[in-house]
């Protein structure tokens, strides 16, 4: 005999309308980012973390601490690379579906694909977790997508990030004693990541209310690589003459690099310039160079802390049937040219 909750599947799929409550459920209560089949496992974990841009060194850090993890409670971790490309992002996770991965941990390039990831994961049974970038059970876009359809992410807080940004870029503004009416603020990040419009939001916010002058902001698009920063920045400053200083921050240390390049070809000396920076990956590198430098700062944030984080949670998961957390974050420092080293920010 059925159950009624086997009855009430059967008329929702002849209705088509199980995929919608499917992906949903992926999302509320205490299954946020897994699914209600996931089950306990006894014997050995085997987690796989697939990420974007596996060659940057935030990504490189972020897979080290996860190995580190991985070993010290005795996982079976596999990292996977997965660039830019969206379509691979689909076809890993199913290979590690079929690998028999226990877990998934994924840092999408694309968010557009996050509903057919989550299916998936949910129909193998696999627990799902995000980090850095969110992803959506019920549409590509996660910046349109209920809070309660977000995928559990371990990451930073994109509010607490962007006002430290903020903060520290107002610092440095009312240091240099400049004009507001000659001034521009650049606020630059790629515009589908919902984490990216967390961040710069939140630095405006907070600029404005510690600079305590009006500040003319330009949003800049990008493909949140410095390249790609770089190109849209100097366009804008080309579109703008008569600025004489600028003010640069982003979703990430690629755009604020990609800025203070653009600036500096564009003729702008270090005094001229304030870039506040997310990641500190890049901007030690002006730093470490021993020349003045538009970058004045950044915000460190430590991809070992995240990797480390998001394979204990999955882990608590798997082995404990501990329910994710919607969000959990690692902790973050401002650090700058007197004390990156100190901090502990790698730059190679």
């Amino acid at each position: 005999m059925l159950s009624a909750r086997t009855r009430r599947s059967a008329a929702l799929t002849a209705t088509g309308l199980l995929l919608p409550l499917a992906l949903a459920a992926c999302s509320t209560g205490q299954e946020t980012g897994g699914n209600n089949d996931v089950a306990k496992v006894d014997g050995k974990i085997s987690i796989t973390y697939l990420q974007k841009q596996g060659d940057q060194e935030y990504f490189v850090g972020e897979a080290a601490g996860a190995k580190a993890k991985a070993q010290e409670l005795g996982v079976d971790l596999k990292v996977v690379n997965l660039g830019n490309d969206a379509n691979k992002s689909v076809s890993e996770v199913q290979a590690a579906i079929a690998q028999k991965s226990n877990g998934l941990i994924v840092v999408v390039p694309d968010p557009a694909v996050g509903p057919q990831i989550v299916q998936t994961a949910k129909d193998a049974k696999v627990a799902l977790l995000t980090s850095d970038d969110q992803i959506c059970t019920t549409g590509p876009a996660p910046a349109s997508c209920s809070k309660d359809d977000l995928v559990a992410r371990i990451g930073f807080s994109g509010e607490q990030m962007g006002t430290e940004v903020g903060k520290r870029a107002a610092e440095e503004f009312k240091k240099a004693g400049w004009n507001p009416a000659d001034t521009r603020i650049i606020s630059a990040w790629k515009r589908d990541v919902t984490v990216c419009g967390d961040r710069v939001q939140a630095a405006k916010a907070a600029f404005a209310t510690a600079a305590t002058q009006d500040v003319t902001n330009i949003d800049v698009a990008t493909d949140n690589t410095p390249t790609g920063a770089q190109d849209k920045i100097a366009a804008t400053v080309t579109a703008n003459p008569g600025i004489k200083h600028w003010v640069v921050w982003g979703c990430n240390d690629e755009n604020v690099q990609g800025g203070v390049t653009a600036l500096e070809n564009a003729g702008f000396k270090a005094d001229n310039v304030i870039g506040v920076g997310l990641g500190a990956y890049l901007a030690c590198k002006n730093w470490n160079s021993g020349k003045p430098s538009g970058m004045k700062a950044a915000l460190f944030i430590n991809g070992k802390d995240v990797g480390a984080l998001a394979v204990q949670t999955m882990y608590d998961k798997l082995k404990n049937g501990k329910d994710f957390p919607k969000e959990a974050f690692a902790p973050t420092t401002m650090v700058d040219a007197s004390n990156w080293k100190a901090a502990g920010v790698t730059c190679s």
